[in-house]
């Protein structure tokens, strides 16, 4: 029988229909085929991009703009929002509105035009999270900004226009929605209980090990209880961090390799799907909190969503999380 499951965060409903359920080799999506061709982040082609902002290169320093690196990170050619400029609150009746004021960059994970994410060596992938910190850390600066989102689209139905491996990250001068409900959710569970929501859903998660993915001594990878997409991965740290750039050193170490780990388990399993990730933490300009937890959301992209979940706010997932739990653990 199908079930309804309440999020215990933000609220939000989910269906999760066992009656729709597959097996990891039912999904269909479009198989991803390398166009080739020009690619403005390969190495050697550094002036087909805007100057770089922060480049990681092995053997110390080098010429910007050239080739020899490891992580580059340069401004978005097409930003969904501009650096330059004022913000201008401002009010039209009841409306209001402001300059598109932020900042939009792009993280070129590896030169290597045929890797993905998932196939680089862990200090590889430890250098990209760290490169997501510096920026965080750097962009902070910018009072304007209240809000800095890092996430990732790989594939085409991901919403990747480019498919040499990249990931991107958008600074706001407001908070984005979605946070703002966690972030509502997890005050409300600290007023009435003085713990963590996150840390509360970390120990019934390491004690029921229903949903469990991965664990390490470090971080935890889960379907969460109300998935809202089959095969929906959180990855979270076990020792409480409100906000991720703020991390001692040797946890982005640990967190590269569970989340290597897990990446190659969604590989394998769902033989190799677009997905998108996302990085949630607390607001930039607001100190340590103990209420809020930061965390990775991973999404494969198996299912579209469509006219009942738009109309509704309800998903419907027909993969019950404690099965997806099992496949990804088993891959």
């Amino acid at each position: 029988m199908p079930e309804l499951r309440k999020d215990p965060i933000v609220g939000r409903w989910v269906i999760i229909s066992t009656e729709r359920g597959k097996r990891p080799s039912d999904w269909a999506f479009e198989a991803r085929i390398r166009k080739g061709g020009f690619c403005p982040f390969c190495p050697g082609n550094e002036d087909k991009t805007p100057p770089e902002i922060l480049a990681v290169r092995d053997g110390g320093p080098a010429q910007a703009n050239s080739p020899g690196w490891r992580v580059r990170v340069v401004p978005n050619k097409f930003p969904a929002l501009q650096i330059e400029g004022e913000l201008n609150r401002r009010g039209e009746g009841l409306y209001d509105l402001m300059n598109g004021i932020g900042a939009h960059e792009v993280i070129i994970e590896t030169p290597d035009h045929e890797k993905e994410l998932a196939d680089l060596d862990v200090s590889h992938i430890e250098s990209i999270l760290k490169v997501f910190r510096d920026r965080v850390t750097d962009l902070r600066n910018d009072l304007r900004f209240q809000y800095i989102l890092v996430f990732k689209n790989h594939g085409g139905t991901a919403g990747a226009s480019l498919e040499h491996s990249h990931s991107q990250l958008i600074a706001t001068p407001i908070l984005p929605k979605r946070v703002a409900e966690e972030l509502d959710g997890a005050n409300k569970h600290y007023r009435l209980k003085e713990r963590c929501i996150y840390c509360d859903i970390i120990h019934q998660e390491m004690d029921s090990k229903k949903r469990i993915i991965q664990e390490t001594d470090a971080y935890l990878a889960i379907a969460p209880f109300a998935s809202r997409f089959p095969y929906e991965t959180w990855i979270l740290p076990k020792e409480h961090a409100s906000h991720y750039e703020r991390m001692e050193e040797v946890f982005y170490h640990k967190f590269a390799e569970i989340l290597k780990d897990v990446l190659q388990r969604i590989q394998r399993t769902l033989d190799a799907p677009p997905y998108n990730f996302i990085i949630h933490s607390s607001p930039i300009q607001r100190a340590d909190v103990p209420e809020y937890h930061w965390h990775m959301e991973i999404i494969p992209k198996l299912s579209r969503i469509a006219g009942f979940e738009w109309g509704s706010g309800f998903y419907i997932n027909p993969i019950p999380p404690e099965d997806a739990a099992a496949h990804l653990a088993e891959g």
